[in-house]
């Protein structure tokens, strides 16, 4: 069974991992920080510049560790996590930025901290909201984060912008705003408590002051004859948990590198010792500090639990539907390979018959060129020119050759609508592009090689089912051109002359009436008025078989066998050339392994929560 401990190394390690895998923000500041991130408590420590700030966390670790100087020494958010090891482990610590580098010595982890600040800030007093990650591993510690801000201050310096007060203040506040954060407020006993700029900030954010944990440094640095008991004891500033008072390294034991542990033993003879301090020394000191606060910390984790667990659930399933998108890992054996590229064919076409038969956009397209393309192409075509006066009367004399027509110029009506039909070919191959161009859309795109080769392979099949629709459209306006109907010129002797006299009968049919000049103006608008009733009757014919031939001969058969010739080149190829063929895209691999750890940490976290034993 887990112990409650094991849970605070655990969320020291979710956190490490949500940053090693981005999942803290892109740019570290914490205002980005996700909801796990934000669901997970820490401890902030925020005091003023020369408060003490970087002594109390040197006390906490037993190393001294940290940069020292006058001014503004801490520009970047530091995030320290301490690891508790087996006794007579050796210390050391790792950067998140270093990852492959180990130090056990500290001084070369000063110098560092000093030189990563000045990678983003320069050499100068700017700050920058990025953290550093620093974990220490040491059986001197507590399980234990705590992030180092930098140390609120009133006026810029020079090198500082005018800003710098509100800019640090408000980078404080981005992380202190929290309700997980632990807020630890270093206030120097040497100062009216009253104008302690951590205290002011934490009021400002934790009102209650339920997360709130003051403490006071330099107490042995106030004047003689005073003392800072009404603080300590809640008299001057009451908050909900108790004061705690440090006593850190002078700048001799500093300047002659006192060992910590020495220290610590020093600061405990002083509240021991002290006359006025002696009845609080149980509670003074950084052990009792850091004890505390990994306390508060296991308590923060019991009351939080059950959201932290509902959240990671969340996320989990969040990552399995992304890895589902994303697709899992490829097999390396040609076995699974081909099955993959089989699966990914099989799963193309069932998108592409989506694509065709409803649910996803294409299908309606195809339809839009049946419904609008088509009829919209039709009644542009130029039968007004075609069928004006002149035309006809020059395509109908051009028919009689040297014999004029006796009764009706039967080779020009095949003529004027032989030429007429033939301008349907236009819209019919439109018609079987427009499809062709729908169908080429869709394609897929999680391996780059598989896409292009899928894709050439589905352009040879499309190309092949165009050029047999276009066979097919052109041959439904020819079987037109060849065969006219019957019924249709049989009506026009009748209309023309019933009584077989060559004159136009009247209206009762009982005999001739004037009689008919068959090369007047009349005459050959009759004629052009018959032909575009004939048109007519032919471009609605084909306005329905049209679609019907390019379904028939594209979409049926790209539903049927578009990947048929695809296959045969996939059956063919060895396990090399289908590894070639899965060479994935890199940032979607590198999509891919970051879900996969972030799963894994985020299963991993879920288990051992569930493991933990939550009796006191």
């Amino acid at each position: 069974m887990a112990t409650m401990e094991n849970v605070i190394v655990l969320v020291n390690r979710i956190q490490r991992a949500c940053t090693v895998l981005g999942d803290h923000g892109g740019d570290g500041a914490a205002a980005s920080l996700p909801a796990l991130w934000e669901a997970l408590p820490s401890v902030a420590v925020v005091g003023g510049q020369s408060s003490g700030k970087s002594s109390v966390l040197e006390s906490i670790v037993g190393r001294d560790f940290l940069p020292r100087g006058s001014g503004i020494v801490t520009r970047r958010p530091l995030v320290l996590q301490l690891h508790k090891t087996e006794v007579g482990e050796q210390e050391y610590a790792e950067f998140l930025h270093a990852p492959r580098r180990r130090f056990t010595d500290f001084a070369l982890v000063r110098m560092e901290i000093e030189d990563e600040t000045d990678r983003l800030t320069g050499r100068s007093k700017q700050i920058s909201p990025v953290p550093i990650h620093l974990s220490i591993y040491s059986p001197n510690v507590v399980n234990l984060t705590l992030i180092d801000l930098p140390g609120l201050t009133k006026v810029a310096t020079e090198g500082q912008p005018e800003s710098i007060a509100q800019d640090i203040e408000n980078m404080v506040r981005l992380y202190v705003e929290k309700p997980n954060c632990i807020i630890l407020a270093i206030s120097p006993a040497n100062q009216d408590i009253a104008t302690s700029d951590a205290i002011k900030l934490a009021r400002d954010v934790d009102p209650s002051g339920e997360r709130t944990f003051g403490v006071l440094t330099k107490l042995d640095l106030m004047d003689k004859g005073t003392d800072a008991l009404d603080v300590l004891e809640g008299r001057a500033y009451k908050l909900q948990h108790p004061w705690v008072g440090i006593v850190n390294r002078s700048q001799a034991d500093i300047n002659r590198n006192v060992d910590m542990i020495i220290a610590r033993e020093k600061e405990q003879e002083f509240f021991h010792s002290s006359p006025e301090y002696a009845h609080l020394a149980s509670r003074m000191g950084s052990e009792y500090l850091a004890k505390l606060l990994s306390q508060q910390l296991e308590a923060v984790i019991r009351a939080r639990i059950p959201s932290i667990t509902s959240l990671i659930n969340k996320t989990i399933d969040e990552l399995e539907s992304e890895m589902d998108h994303l697709g899992r890992p490829i097999g390396s054996d040609a076995g699974a390979q081909l099955y993959l590229v089989l699966e990914l064919c099989r799963a193309f076409d069932k998108i592409f018959k989506e694509h065709l038969d409803g649910g996803r956009p294409g299908g309606d397209r195809i339809y839009w060129v049946f419904d609008n393309q088509l009829p919209a192409a039709l009644r542009k075509l130029p039968f007004d020119r075609h069928l004006s006066l002149p035309n006809v009367k020059r395509i109908v004399s051009q028919a009689d050759g040297y014999q004029p027509h006796l009764i009706a110029p039967e080779q020009g009506y095949r003529r004027l609508i032989e030429s007429g039909l033939s301008y349907f070919r236009g819209p019919a191959e439109a018609s079987v592009d427009a499809v062709h161009n729908v169908l080429k859309e869709l394609e897929l795109r999680r391996f780059p090689t598989l896409q292009a080769e899928l894709a050439a392979a589905c352009n040879k099949a499309l190309e092949s089912f165009r050029q047999e629709g276009r066979k097919t459209t052109v041959r439904l306006v020819d079987m037109e051109s060849a065969y006219l109907t019957v019924d249709f010129f049989r009506k026009l002797p009748q209309e023309v002359d019933r009584a077989g006299t060559g004159y136009p009968v009247d209206n009762a049919g009982t005999g001739p009436s004037t009689p008919v000049d068959r090369y007047s103006d009349a005459h050959f608008r009759r004629i052009a008025s018959n032909v575009s009733s004939y048109i007519g009757m032919v471009s609605d014919t084909l306005k329905n078989t049209i679609p019907k031939a390019v379904v028939h001969c594209q979409v049926r058969e790209a539903k049927r066998s578009l990947l048929n010739y695809f296959y045969i080149q996939v059956g063919s190829k060895d396990a090399k050339q289908l590894a070639l063929l899965l060479d994935e895209d890199r940032a979607l691999m590198g999509r891919r392994q970051q879900c996969f750890k972030r799963l894994e940490l985020y299963k991993s976290a879920r288990d051992e929560i569930d493991a933990v034993s939550w009796s006191r």
